[in-house]
């Protein structure tokens, strides 16, 4: 359900209440995954038309080339954020396509289940806590 309360919802929406003896990943909690993730993916395309429309807008040929490069140096940095955006827009497409595979909230590592306030706070997550904590620290003894 849509809130005006923006800074206490994610993307417009309350946080899903459990009731006690509730199934993980009934029929209410997979509509409100997926409705909290269309939103989502809604403010990043119309993020996306007002970037369009700034750079068309806001696109001049400064003759200083300090200007330029300043100018350039903002666009590339919109550019390199749409890009981190497009590749959210994919995963949550992704994760739109496990909600209607009933496939949804549960570690694609060991099974378990990964949460209801996990996937309130990272609705994209494939894994259950314990191994996103240890693909990290693979991640990082790899990387070291």
């Amino acid at each position: 359900m849509p809130n005006s309360n923006e800074n206490l919802t994610l993307h417009g929406f309350e946080p899903y209440q459990e009731t006690k003896g509730e199934e993980y990943m009934n029929e209410k909690q997979l509509q409100h995954f997926k409705n909290l993730l269309l939103a989502w993916k809604k403010e990043l395309m119309e993020e996306v038309d007002r970037t369009v429309s700034h750079m068309q807008d806001e696109a001049s040929n400064f003759p200083d080339p300090a200007d330029r490069a300043s100018q350039e140096e903002e666009f590339s940095l919109e550019l390199r954020t749409r890009d981190r955006e497009r590749k959210l827009i994919k995963k949550i497409d992704k994760t739109i396509e496990q909600i209607d595979a009933d496939d949804y909230g549960y570690c694609e590592s060991c099974g378990v289940e990964i949460g209801i306030r996990r996937l309130e706070a990272r609705p994209t997550a494939t894994q259950c806590v314990d191994c996103k904590t240890l693909a990290e620290i693979k991640e990082k003894q790899i990387g070291s």
